[in-house]
């Protein structure tokens, strides 16, 4: 049986199901996501890991949710034997539902509630990484309140360039994310002498969809020596958590070679004894998704030939929020000449574009296109904008498939509202 998204007989498949079955079945547009990839890009990660790194000391892999945070793509891989990394109470309230272990999940994030205090205190989670000094104030009266001890680590600003779009870079020292080490250095005293208090490491992440090792190179150095200061002053130190930021390959961007990546943690990391942490994301989810679209028009001006698509910016809005590239296949291959399209969606927003002079195959409404590489950031960045409804979701498996987000309706958005009584 096939595994990924093939063609076969002259159609596009995931996991030997027709997207056109899909199609058929729960409309478009549409997110399908393949379990046979997703085995495959965890297996990739962990047999790089597994050449690298002693039995004794391999990585927890805590998937960064926030990159797809369906229940059903969360537990397949907690199937897998990951964890999760979670940015809010929503993320961790899923990470448990899809059967991931409190102690396996890492919450992070600049701008923790009150109430996502609370929450990861009460389910015990690996460890809470702390961005700023109020979060820590806030950390200690929780957890002396509710008299459970909060695990906690501090992630480190590195003030590295990831050498990614600027919106997704995440540590510079201009970011919002992270403390530098110079005031690192007294809260982590601090938190190792308060009570309900137990100071785990540090932590880094510098962004995401790198595909050049220098930065984690540049990165991990800096974390390995902030480590080793603190360590030399007897501060506990049992973990560091790595991050994520491993991207794929959308167009000609050359793919991350994760050996060297296993290497770059043997190298710099490993000699420390500490606990490592690891938060891929993308990397795992990417390729492993696609969304299923529709053809409603083929529009001409005297400049332009638009593609219109029953799909927009509210279901995928990367191309817009980016500019992103994404390939697009015809569901049916085809060997007629390509013409030049601008992909569109039917959002009004001149922004809800998904390609500009893109080659394709002439195609009429009511075709099928696959928007490739989606399973990251597109349906857990979707919206309602112009009360469209939320798309379905579904994952394939072994020749069959099922839906794991029923598509929403108009009824749904509206029963959600009220008009007040005055």
């Amino acid at each position: 049986m096939s595994q990924g998204f093939e063609s076969t007989d002259n159609t596009l498949q995931a996991d030997g199901v027709a997207l056109a079955r899909i199609a058929a079945v729960c409309g478009t547009p549409c997110y399908v996501y393949s379990s046979g990839q997703l085995d495959r890009n965890v297996e990739r990660l962990k047999t790089a890991l597994r050449r690298a790194l002693p039995a004794s000391n391999q990585p927890l892999i805590a998937f960064a949710c926030k990159a797809n945070s369906n229940l059903g793509v969360l537990n397949h891989l907690a199937g897998l034997g990951l964890g999760a990394d979670v940015v809010s109470g929503g993320e961790l309230v899923r990470a448990q539902a899809a059967g991931i272990d409190p102690a396996r999940i890492v919450f992070s994030g600049v701008g923790k509630s009150d109430e996502d205090i609370e929450y990861a205190i009460r389910a015990h989670v690996a460890q809470i990484n702390i961005e700023s000094a109020p979060e820590l104030e806030r950390v200690v009266a929780i957890a002396q309140q509710l008299g459970i001890t909060a695990r906690v680590a501090f992630r480190l600003n590195p003030d590295v360039d990831a050498q990614t779009h600027a919106k997704i870079t995440t540590g510079k020292e201009d970011n919002k994310f992270g403390l530098p080490a110079e005031v690192i250095t007294p809260l982590y005293r601090q938190a190792a002498h308060t009570s309900f208090i137990d100071v785990q490491g540090l932590s880094v992440h510098i962004g995401s969809q790198l595909t050049t090792l220098a930065p984690f190179r540049e990165a991990f150095s800096k974390i390995a020596s902030f480590a080793r200061q603190l360590a030399a002053e007897g501060l506990p130190l049992r973990s560091l958590d790595l991050g994520g930021g491993l991207g794929i390959v959308y167009d000609r961007e050359q793919a991350p070679c994760l050996d060297g990546y296993a290497e770059l943690i043997r190298e710099l990391i490993s000699p420390l004894g500490v606990k490592i942490i690891l938060e891929p994301g993308r990397l795992l989810v990417g390729d492993a998704g696609l969304l299923l679209a529709r053809v409603t028009y083929i529009k001409k001006t005297k400049t332009r030939q638009y593609m219109v698509l029953d799909a927009g910016m509210n279901d995928l809005v990367r191309p817009a929020l980016y500019e992103a590239w994404h390939e697009i296949r015809p569901v049916v291959d085809s060997a007629a000449p390509p013409e030049m399209y601008d992909v569109v969606g039917p959002v009004c927003e001149t922004g809800d574009t998904f390609a500009r002079d893109r080659a394709l195959p002439p195609l009429l409404a009511g075709d099928l296109l696959a928007i490739m590489n989606a399973g990251a950031y597109g349906f857990a960045m979707a919206s309602r904008y112009n009360t469209r409804p939320l798309p379905a979701e579904v994952m394939t498996r072994n020749g069959h498939f099922r839906v794991i987000r029923h598509r929403e309706n108009i009824r749904d958005i509206l029963e959600e509202e009220a008009i007040p009584a005055w």
